[in-house]
């Protein structure tokens, strides 16, 4: 299918805010909206399970018109795969969330060769023997069914 392209970087430069958001088209279901704020955001609509969806792809101008286009192109792609992007999209940013929170928790919590842990809380540092270590996880493993009291 020939996607008909009719943004321009210029037109798109020119263009200027109104009292209420603009859409400006550019084919394949791409659009840059432009709010009454005069922030421009590049979204893309589609239909999946026969519903008229709506994907955020980025603001304008971090996100140029050419990458526009490619990441239409990629939802399209994941669309004839039967795949929902904006449930892709969420999937991407929560795998990316856990990511960040391991990564966190690995600089917060070392443990050494001999099965010694440190572990830093804020501005202060904890040391556990190979000895308390092994009883922490005692500990851990018997109480990891226990539902806290809030």
């Amino acid at each position: 299918m020939k996607l008909t392209n009719n943004l321009t970087d210029e037109r798109i430069r020119a263009a200027k805010p109104a009292d209420k958001p603009v859409r400006m088209y550019d084919g394949g279901g791409l659009y840059l909206e432009i709010s009454p704020a005069g922030g421009k955001l590049w979204r893309l609509k589609y239909r999946f399970g026969g519903m008229e969806k709506r994907l955020a792809l980025g603001k304008y101008p971090a996100i140029s018109l050419e990458d526009a286009r490619e990441r239409r192109d990629e939802a399209k792609e994941l669309l004839a795969n039967s795949v929902d992007p904006s449930t892709n999209a969420k999937e991407e940013r929560a795998k990316a969330r856990d990511e960040r929170a391991r990564q966190k928790a690995a600089t917060r919590f070392m443990l050494d060769n001999e099965g010694a842990l440190s572990f830093k809380l804020g501005t202060r540092s904890l040391y556990l023997t190979p000895a308390e270590t092994g009883e922490l996880r005692i500990f851990l493993e018997a109480t990891k069914e226990v539902t806290p009291c809030l």
